[in-house]
């Protein structure tokens, strides 16, 4: 008999919870075969077989937590698919109740006079006529009952003060508060849901977030009318040259990579009491799904034209909503890119990526009219931009031009272009 175990995933992933069983007890396996599916904090990765065989045993059920090395089921290598499992939890049956039916009789006997014996003892306690009625009454056992009586004897007032409710511990009074305070009971109908892992590792790390950083937002606005006409004149050529939509992302992911270049200590994190500036530019592009926000990372932005850029976003977002990104594409972000316009959001405070120290927030486009140099008044396409940063190597005035170099590359996107 083998015992599967749960492998190492990676380096920073040490438990998970049982998503899907994908096997049954009496299948066949062969080493290699995917058996189930575990949700881990950042992706689901599927544990395959370390043996062929049957399936034992399950010792694990869907949705169980699960740490590394843990044995959660057996496999008979020798086994036969179909019916060996079926087989031995019905031998154990059988066996069961043959070691019921062999019971010795003295066993009988003895729990018979056990039974006997302690109602005799109870009609043997000293009690007034009166306390005896009351005990009855309230459902007491007289041999519960302490009497202060100093000859032994439980009067009326012992069975009142037995039936009064105990006064429990100061700590454990003030424990059984905190878990009620904690879990609200309500008087109209409620649905509890259970967090899934990866909801509870968002929320862990948001509020590390603000925990662990003097995080700051600044905000600027674009105009997107040079952006909108060029991806209007480019759009048809750029799909049929590239086979991928020209998006909005791609202009933004360049602009954030000129505008980091200038400004390095947005593209860098605190160690210890040191600072890494990264020169590299993994830009991370937040993608929601069904299951909450993960950031799958477009590597080595800088050397991407906008082609690449747009079809590398396509790609992790497409594994994202189908929960197949490897750890590999999630890992090592060096500055998030967060888009909350597709949701209609006008403007918002996105909160970091630890440990990045900066993010860029877009948001929905929206008619403005806006003075123009000329002091007109145009109807212009307008985008607010949130720039969320780490104050404690991140000043606001490099914080503040940066928003504003980025806001000057994309209203001049043709030198995105030609530097891309």
């Amino acid at each position: 008999m083998k015992e599967l175990k749960v492998p190492e995933l990676a380096e920073s992933i040490t438990e998970g919870t049982i998503s899907e069983w994908l096997v049954n007890p009496g299948d066949h396996v062969e080493k290699g075969d995917p058996v189930l599916e575990l949700e881990t904090d950042k992706v689901n990765v599927e544990v395959n077989a370390e043996y062929s065989g049957v399936v034992k045993e399950l010792l694990k059920e869907a949705g169980d937590d699960v740490e590394v090395g843990d044995i959660i089921a057996t496999v008979d290598e020798n086994g036969e698919a179909g019916g060996e499992a079926d087989t031995s939890a019905a031998e154990e049956t059988k066996a069961e109740a043959a070691a019921v039916a062999e019971a010795p009789a003295e066993e009988k006997k003895k729990e018979t006079k056990v039974e006997a014996a302690e109602p005799a003892a109870a009609k043997n306690t000293l009690a007034t006529p009166a306390a005896r009625k009351r005990a009855r009454e309230l459902g007491i056992s007289l041999d519960e009952i302490s009497a202060r009586d100093p000859f032994g004897r439980v009067r009326p007032e012992d069975v009142e003060q037995a039936a009064k409710p105990k006064e429990k511990p100061a700590k454990q009074a003030k424990d059984d508060k905190s878990k009620q305070s904690a879990k609200t009971e309500f008087e109209k109908p409620v649905e509890r849901v259970k967090m899934t892992r990866r909801r509870q590792t968002i929320a862990k790390r948001l509020v590390e977030a603000q925990h662990t950083s003097a995080m700051l937002t600044t905000f600027n606005e674009v105009d997107m009318t040079a952006v909108m006409q060029l991806r209007s004149e480019r759009k048809d050529k750029f799909l049929e040259k590239h086979d991928v939509k020209l998006g909005f992302m791609s202009f933004f992911t360049k602009a954030v990579v000129g505008a980091l270049k200038e400004f390095p200590y947005i593209n860098a994190e605190i160690q210890d009491t040191e600072i890494v500036l990264k020169k590299f530019y993994d830009v991370g592009i937040a993608v929601s799904t069904d299951d909450g926000l993960v950031v799958p990372v477009v590597r080595d932005a800088d050397r991407l034209d906008f082609a690449g850029i747009e079809s590398e976003i396509s790609r992790l977002g497409k594994k994202a909503r189908n929960k197949e990104l490897s750890l590999d594409e999630l890992n090592g972000g060096s500055f998030t890119i967060t888009n909350g316009g597709i949701f209609g959001s006008l403007v918002s405070t996105p909160i970091l990526n630890t440990p990045q120290v900066g993010i860029l927030g877009m948001h929905t486009i929206q008619k403005r009219p806006i003075a123009m140099p000329d002091d007109t008044i145009q109807i212009r396409p307008m985008m607010y931009l949130a720039l969320s940063y780490d104050h404690r190597i991140v000043d606001g005035k490099d914080a503040v031009q940066f928003l504003v170099r980025i806001k000057q590359l994309l209203e001049d996107p043709y030198d995105l272009l030609l530097e891309g």
